[in-house]
Formats: structure tokens, C-alpha cells, sequence
């Protein structure tokens, strides 16, 4: 079992079920993306570039899907979390059924035209 897949499935049910919905989307809409574990999280790199990494925070109770250039997305800043940080932006979400795809999908896609 890959070092990603280990990590995901000894996340407890409810992050484990938001992780694996988030990474159904992301792969769905940008098949080209490659899912590896850096800094001790799945992380997407898009065209050999960090696109955006899973981060359940087990103590706040909520995932984070946050877009390595997330400081640059002009749509759905309503649903973005920055937080301190000069540029990732994320997609916070504490539950499955709360997950938007239709936004989820719209940030996958800004935030992919970001990679020329």
C-alpha cells in the first residue's frame, strides 16, 4: 500500500470520508493530477507543481482542501479561508454533506487555468 493510501485510511471515518469524496472530484475533473504525500499530507501537484493539498485537523474537526496559489483565485472568496497565509487559500469543510461540488469544482478549475 502506498505511503498516501496508508495515511488516508488511518484517518478517523469522518476525515477519511471528506478526503477520499475531495480526492473522487479532484481526479474526475483533472485526471492529469498526480496524487503524492509531502510534508506528511496528500498533496496534488499539477504539471510537476504543487496544486493543492488534504489536511484534516483532527483537533479543529475539519478538513482543509488548501490551493497552492490560492491568493490568486478571484472566485467563490466567499468559501475561501485564508487565515494568515501569504498564499495558500483552502476550502474548509467539517463535514461531508456540507461539501459544495459545484464550488469545489469552479475553484479545481480557476485554480488549474493558474498553471500555464
Amino acid at each position: 500500500m502506498k505511503q498516501t493510501d496508508e495515511y488516508i485510511y488511518s484517518q478517523p471515518e469522518k476525515s477519511r470520508s471528506i478526503v477520499l469524496h475531495l480526492i473522487s472530484v479532484f481526479e474526475r475533473e483533472i485526471p492529469e493530477l498526480k496524487l503524492l504525500f509531502k510534508w506528511g499530507i496528500p498533496y496534488f501537484y499539477y504539471k510537476n507543481k504543487p496544486f493543492c493539498y488534504l489536511a484534516p485537523n483532527h483537533k479543529k474537526g475539519f478538513v482543509d482542501a488548501g490551493f497552492a496559489r490560492g491568493f490568486q483565485l478571484t472566485e467563490n472568496q466567499d468559501c475561501l479561508v485564508g487565515e494568515k497565509r501569504n498564499t495558500v487559500k483552502s476550502l474548509r469543510y467539517y463535514n461531508l454533506e456540507e461539501i459544495d461540488n459545484t464550488v469545489l469544482v469552479d475553484v479545481i478549475k480557476e485554480a488549474a487555468a493558474l498553471y500555464k
